[in-house]
């Protein structure tokens, strides 16, 4: 029953509010909640639309893969942010200047995006498993380091060039493209979504099926206790924090080697701190983060469509903290509700043992 409650009655709650409250803040800004709504609906069939949710779904998930590996360890690595950008900086330097032949330049591209997210994720992990330095500091600070390193890179004395107004790595060469999935007019699916679902199929089974995942996640939840255990929890820490880090340098090529084929200074931000929301929204769960991307990647390509009716696009920024504090909420909700059922379970046990073990009246008499 406990489970059940778990799995249905916390997410129908968080529905049901997130529900609510978006219609109270389309009420108050003064547009209609199912004007809204229609317009969200049918603009997935409009254009490339459904293929642009689709591969930002696939970027959202995996830059919320990446934290929620942290979160099972209970570390807040927000240095996604800076990982994802530092790593598709770098494998785009290496893919449009190395000579390699096809094939192998794109599997060479996607490793080193997955390397250096992961040497990024080292300074922080070695700093909290050897000094316990916190990774939200170190990450912090780090996020700002790859941002001014990410300029240095690009820079037309390095190894940047000048393109009009702005500045681009070399392009990447059709032999180190990923091939997607062409659908005509209604876009191109990125080919890097195979590997993003591979991606998610091993979180589940590493972290759900495997002894590792078990060690890791106690770790997380008491490391004198797995320690004790005979669990290394400095080298757990070490390894989630990696982990985290080599998924994140992932986040940027799908675009990369889908549609740009170079990094610019105008290449996307932001992605980092969108998968913190996702995690959280997906209660770290890789179904529940599926779920989550497509539905914030639904939400960000709403803003145009609602835009056009007079709804202004900053309601869907208001649409999707509500979204995340209605599920953070419901979940608050039931987990006190089944806390309290089980003080009351063990109360009542206790009165039952106590009772039995207490004398009789005839006893006592005789």
């Amino acid at each position: 029953m406990t489970r059940v409650r778990t799995v249905l009655v916390a997410p129908a709650l968080a529905v049901v509010f997130s529900a609510l409250l978006c219609a109270v803040a389309l009420l108050i800004s003064g547009d209609s909640p199912l004007t809204a709504l229609r317009v969200m609906i049918t603009q997935v069939g409009q254009g490339t639309t459904a293929v642009d949710i689709l591969n930002s779904a696939a970027i959202y998930y995996l830059v919320a893969l990446a934290v929620a590996i942290g979160f099972q360890m209970k570390l807040f690595n927000i240095g996604v942010e800076g990982q994802y950008r530092l790593a598709a900086c770098v494998a785009a330097i290496v893919g449009g200047t190395v000579p390699l032949p096809p094939v192998i330049r794109t599997i060479v591209i996607i490793l080193v995006g997955a390397l250096v997210g992961a040497l990024w994720a080292a300074i922080p992990a070695v700093l909290r498993a050897y000094r316990g330095v916190s990774e939200v500091i170190s990450t912090i600070m780090l996020n700002a380091v790859a941002t001014g390193l990410i300029a240095f890179l690009i820079r037309p004395d390095t190894f940047g060039a000048l393109s009009g107004n702005n500045i681009t790595t070399p392009p990447i060469p059709e032999s180190g493209h990923f091939p997607g999935l062409h659908l005509g007019s209604s876009g191109t699916i990125f080919g890097m979504i195979l590997v993003v679902a591979a991606l998610g199929t091993g979180y589940w089974f590493l972290l759900g099926r495997t002894r590792f995942g078990f060690e890791l996640k106690a770790s997380g939840e008491s490391p004198s206790a797995a320690t004790a255990g005979g669990v290394d929890a400095r080298r757990m820490v070490l390894i989630a924090l990696l982990m985290s880090g080599a998924v994140a340098g992932l986040a940027g090529l799908p675009e990369l080697l889908g549609r740009d084929y170079a990094y610019t200074l105008t290449s996307p931000q932001g992605y980092g701190f969108t998968g913190i929301a996702i995690a959280l929204l997906g209660r770290n769960h890789p179904v529940g983060i599926a779920i989550g991307a497509l539905l914030w990647a639904f939400l960000d390509k709403s803003a145009v469509a609602l835009d056009v009716v007079g709804v202004p696009r900053e309601i869907l920024l208001i649409m999707q903290g509500l979204i995340v504090l209605s599920v953070v909420v419901a979940y608050e909700i039931v987990r006190r509700y089944e806390l309290a059922a089980e003080q009351r379970r063990v109360a009542a046990q206790l009165r039952a043992l106590a009772n039995a073990k207490a004398p009789s009246p005839e006893g006592v008499s005789s």
